[in-house]
């Protein structure tokens, strides 16, 4: 099992834009996927067609024993009349309480305690964090092998991916030596825009390799599948089709990356169970 964060610092980038992208990506191939709805706001849960559950992802936080986790996993809206796995452990507002400045080390740990009663069900989680560097996100990154930072072509947004690349780097070194950057992911790119193309190049001279292709372009296909709480790869017109062209070609990188599925095992798995 695969566990990707998907994170950024800085509000309003689309981070669970993407997240529902990658989890639209991995249901079309028919990845066996967990979707973690950290994220107080809860976004992703409704966008996978999900409602209100009597057990979320902050009972989980609160107790991360295998009953209150299985509980809390529920099938995502996008499955009814279609085949595959996709599930949704439910997001809630009352997750803000576990987002402190300062966690304990064994807050930060939660999330891989809950995730390792469901480690032979799924081959990819992915994991919506909090748009902070407070205790959820920590926690997150703490029970995932790789993050995806999202970004968008801002002179802020610049600065917060490499606020985020050094902050996993920082956590990487003194609690989770499996944890390495996925990339960074540029939303809403406009590719007319002369700002828009100077801040890829300034994001390519600073990260190099680290920048992921493609650059996914400003498309209201997008919030309109999110909108309908359907998966993008399902959604009719060439733009949508386009966009999720685009989110398989970063789910393929995910899955090379994590050796997900067909590329085998995660090379983390003994990592994991250490």
């Amino acid at each position: 099992m695969h566990v990707l964060s998907v994170s950024s610092l800085k509000g309003g980038v689309g981070k669970t834009t993407v997240t529902l992208g990658l989890a639209s990506a991995a249901f079309a191939r028919g990845v066996s996927t967990l979707v973690v709805d950290l994220d107080p706001q809860s976004d992703v849960s409704t966008g996978m067609d999900v409602g209100v559950n009597p057990v979320n992802v902050a009972d989980v936080l609160g107790n991360p024993r295998e009953k209150t986790v299985r509980a809390a996993i529920v099938s995502s809206g996008w499955t009814r009349g279609r085949g595959g796995t996709v599930d949704v452990l439910v997001g809630s507002p009352a997750a803000i309480n576990f987002d402190g400045p300062h966690p304990s080390v064994r807050d930060v740990w939660k999330l891989e305690e809950a995730l390792a009663h469901v480690e032979s069900d799924y081959d990819l989680v992915l994991v919506d964090c909090a748009p902070s560097l407070n205790a959820l996100t920590r926690t997150a990154w703490a029970a995932s092998d790789r993050v995806a930072v999202v970004t968008e072509p801002g002179l802020f947004s610049v600065a917060a991916a490499d606020r985020a690349l050094r902050a996993i780097e920082e956590l990487r070194r003194g609690l989770s030596p499996r944890l390495q950057p996925l990339g960074i992911v540029v939303n809403r790119a406009r590719m007319q825009s002369l700002e828009h193309q100077f801040r890829i190049r300034e994001l390519r001279d600073m990260f190099g390799p680290l920048v992921l292709s493609p650059q996914l372009p400003e498309r209201t296909s997008l919030q309109q599948a999110q909108g309908a709480a359907k998966p993008l790869h399902i959604w009719p017109g060439e733009s949508a089709q386009e966009l999720a062209r685009m989110f398989d070609q970063l789910l393929e990188r995910v899955m090379r990356t994590g050796r997900v599925g067909e590329y085998g095992a995660p090379a983390q798995a003994q990592a994991r169970g250490a």
